[in-house]
């Protein structure tokens, strides 16, 4: 790869679920989630098509620990699709939690997608629920745009950009993982598992640096 990326009009910006309770002071707290505020704000004017995705739960989501007795966040349970991380209460429709960061600009953004509105099923993957057949139809919006490359930001690195990721390229897509635009839970060494699968599966990673408007910075 040169030393520089110029965004096209094929290229994508996927800002994956940068909401108030995976940041800082959130219900699923990612360690310095909000410093991907400021990268993502920078990147976001260098494409075309931006598309923001936002975790968007009932309030008995299955997912919670708090829908099943006795059960506490990050233990798993098995669900019908296999098995499931169960998390503290989070995004929950409606609520601060499941706002974007207030210091998001998303003045840019094409299109929202909503996420994990199942409430028998999770959604970490922008591309489908967890249940890998139930498509959330932002692939048919990329495929009409003309789109064949992604570039992905935003939390969780090793959760919902991971499983986006890997659903990208499953789709034939291009996938560039903007590593500094993203941070990670690392639960039980998840991150760098994460880095290595997305490797094996074709992803690129860079930085924000390596991304120019028109080869300028």
């Amino acid at each position: 790869m040169s030393d520089s990326l110029v965004p096209g009009r094929a290229d994508a910006l996927l800002v994956i679920d940068v909401q108030n309770d995976f940041c800082p002071g959130g219900a699923l707290a990612v360690t310095a989630g909000d410093d991907v505020v400021p990268v993502i704000n920078r990147l976001a004017p260098l494409f075309e098509t931006v598309v923001l995705t936002q975790d968007w739960h009932p309030v008995d989501h299955a997912s919670f620990a708090s829908a099943h007795a006795g059960a506490d966040p990050f233990t798993t349970a098995e669900m019908p699709y296999g098995t499931q991380v169960l998390w503290p209460d989070h995004c929950v429709q409606g609520t601060v939690g499941a706002d974007f960061h207030a210091g998001l600009e998303t003045v840019h953004a094409a299109a929202v997608v909503r996420k994990g509105m199942n409430r028998a099923i999770d959604s970490y993957s922008v591309f489908f629920e967890n249940d890998r057949r139930t498509a959330t139809g932002l692939a048919g919006w990329l495929r009409n745009k003309g789109i064949g490359r992604v570039f992905c930001t935003g939390l969780a690195t090793d959760f919902c950009v991971l499983y986006s990721a890997l659903d990208a390229r499953a789709l034939g897509l291009e996938v560039v993982l903007v590593e500094d635009a993203c941070r990670g839970i690392d639960l039980n060494n998840s991150l760098a598992a994460a880095l290595s699968d997305m490797a094996a599966a074709g992803v690129t990673t860079v930085t924000a640096a390596t991304l120019r408007k028109d080869g300028r910075a």
